[in-house]
């Protein structure tokens, strides 16, 4: 004889009408459980997002500019990328545990590749013309990169920073699915595990909202730096 669940967690229904997925929204935001949890996610993205470029500028930057570095490291980094993200999840609980420190390095882990691969390209695409002027007037290796290179790549970087952006929110939820008490990705598993789609629609149009404001902020800032840019605008 089955077992009858009076409280109704038992029963999953099929789907919620926007209103109810509109009122499950209002009723987060009120309590202020929607605030706090995207403050965490926001929190470990941003984190996850430094780390990641910073490591990917760096490396990208010298592997464009040194035949011998982009030997010596692309090959190996090509094989990581290869990897799922989450299969980066197990190893890095075992190394750092369940904690942030693991989070963040996996929100690190796929922003760092597009960065690196957009600027590594974009430095090798540079036009050599361009670096033979430099040469002609004797421009020093710092000149070199300010004058020459710097402007010349970054369109392609900041085109890369909007990239390894939008997957650093994709990794967070990787995260944030497997041992996490707050965050946009716990909600998603709480709306799951209780049966609440409402609950899982309001985490993902909240990911949207936040992933699309971000992205705006990095046009934003990247704006002043381009205006020299003579490209087809649309008006």
């Amino acid at each position: 004889m089955g077992i009858h669940r009076a409280d109704g967690l038992g029963q999953r229904p099929a789907g919620s009408p926007p209103s109810v997925i509109f009122a499950t929204f209002v009723d987060l935001a009120r309590t202020g459980d929607l605030q706090r949890n995207t403050l965490v996610t926001l929190a470990r993205v941003g984190a996850g997002f430094a780390f990641g470029v910073s490591a990917a500028t760096i490396i990208g930057a010298a592997a464009g500019y040194s035949s011998l570095v982009r030997r010596l490291l692309d090959p190996s980094l090509q094989a990581l990328r290869a990897i799922p993200s989450i299969a980066w999840v197990p190893l890095f609980i075992l190394w750092l545990g369940i904690y942030e420190g693991s989070k963040i390095t996996l929100i690190a882990v796929g922003v760092f590749f597009p960065v690196y691969l957009g600027l590594m390209g974009a430095i090798q695409s540079v036009d050599r013309k361009l670096v033979e002027v430099g040469r002609a007037f004797r421009l020093s290796d710092v000149e070199m990169v300010w004058r020459i290179l710097l402007p010349a790549v970054l369109p392609t970087y900041v085109i890369s920073l909007r990239s390894g952006l939008g997957l650093g929110w994709m990794f967070v939820v990787a995260a944030e699915l497997l041992g996490a008490s707050e965050g946009l990705g716990y909600l998603l598993t709480d709306g799951e595990q209780l049966g609440k789609p409402a609950e899982i629609v309001a985490a993902i149009v909240a990911f949207a909202i936040i992933g699309k404001a971000t992205d705006w902020l990095i046009l934003l800032i990247a704006a002043p730096f381009l205006r020299w840019e003579d490209v087809v605008r649309q008006e």
